[in-house]
């Protein structure tokens, strides 16, 4: 029996989620919900119906897991809750300062509901995480190192479009490569939140807006960029399309620890991603993570999930048995 998917949101991750869902062996796409007129849209597998929100609800029976495509700035706040309510869901909220609440929230809804609702997948969180907890656990003694990109930031290009006066929007984040240089050599140096990424944007403003005002509503926004050192440039839209419409990123997570009676033994785990299409790999983690959610609730688990709480076997398609044999 194939699992049964939604998918909530046809942007870059609603349609990079269709795609993976095609790839997948035991999934099968039912519809994809949006806020817009579902006229509008056309999606690339045929037979499937796109469906206005306001009607989700007629397909508690018919979905198993919905995927959910939504910003985090506002949307899956309000979202995750809602639809945890009705189905077994997936989001990939990613700010990080927040997770606990969202956690909490979407945890008490899932769980009145008797469904499991996973947060925060994709790469960071979600994969990074997990390469975080697997080399703490190995190397107790040590320090943890994050870097992200040079790439476009799916989540603060969102954040920046959402300001009023903004018309479109593209965000990179940049590692500063002395700081990568300093870890990646084993010196364990001490670095802040600014000492270790720079961030850039640029700005398609609406007409009559006023940049300054932008410009410092960006620079000021809490858990996105006033602990960063950040530019901004404002641009137009023909030079937004021709040279930054790209969506590729990447990035490392390190670990150097130590080990010996005497500490006098160096170790670093180094986990590295480089990604041509950030949203496509990020909706290839939540539709394998989907897999889990729909196993995880036949199994009879309820409430708020993450990727720390999943066995890496409830990710694949493919049975115990192959799994040792080729895999392990």
């Amino acid at each position: 029996m194939s699992i049964r998917i939604g998918i909530l949101g046809y942007g870059n991750l609603g349609k990079g989620v269709e795609l993976a869902v095609a790839a997948a062996p035991d999934m099968e796409l039912v519809a994809v919900f949006t806020r817009r007129d579902p006229s509008s849209l056309t999606i690339r597998t045929q037979g499937v119906p796109v469906v206005s929100v306001d009607e989700a609800e007629n397909y508690k029976d018919r979905i198993d897991v919905m995927i959910l495509c939504g910003g985090s700035a506002t949307d899956l706040p309000v979202q995750t809750p809602k639809y945890a309510e009705m189905f077994n869901v997936v989001d990939s909220f990613d700010t990080h300062a927040r997770i606990p609440e969202h956690f909490a929230n979407v945890d008490a809804a899932a769980t009145k509901a008797g469904k499991v609702a996973v947060i925060s997948c994709g790469w960071d969180p979600g994969m990074f995480s997990l390469a975080r907890v697997y080399s703490n656990a190995i190397l107790p003694d040590g320090n943890d190192y994050t870097f992200w990109g040079k790439g476009v930031s799916q989540g603060h290009s969102d954040a920046i479009r959402r300001i009023k006066g903004v018309k479109n929007a593209k965000q990179y984040t940049i590692p500063v490569e002395s700081a990568l240089e300093a870890v990646r050599s084993g010196r364990n140096p001490e670095l802040t939140t600014r000492d270790k990424h720079t961030r850039e944007c640029f700005v398609v403003l609406e007409d009559g807006a006023d940049a300054a005002a932008v410009e410092k509503e960006i620079k000021e926004m809490p858990n996105y960029f006033a602990d960063y050192d950040t530019t901004v440039h404002f641009i137009s839209e023909e030079e937004l399309l021709r040279d930054h419409s790209g969506m590729a990123h990447g990035g490392f997570v390190f670990r150097s620890g130590k080990t010996g009676a005497d500490k006098e033994h160096n170790h670093i785990i180094e986990y590295s991603l480089k990604l041509d299409s950030n949203p496509e790999f990020t909706t290839s983690v939540l539709t394998a993570v989907a897999r889990a959610a729909y196993r995880m609730h036949a199994d009879g688990a309820t409430g708020c999930k993450t990727m720390l709480d999943i066995p890496p076997a409830m990710l694949s398609e493919k049975s115990g048995e192959e799994l040792r044999a080729h895999l392990l």
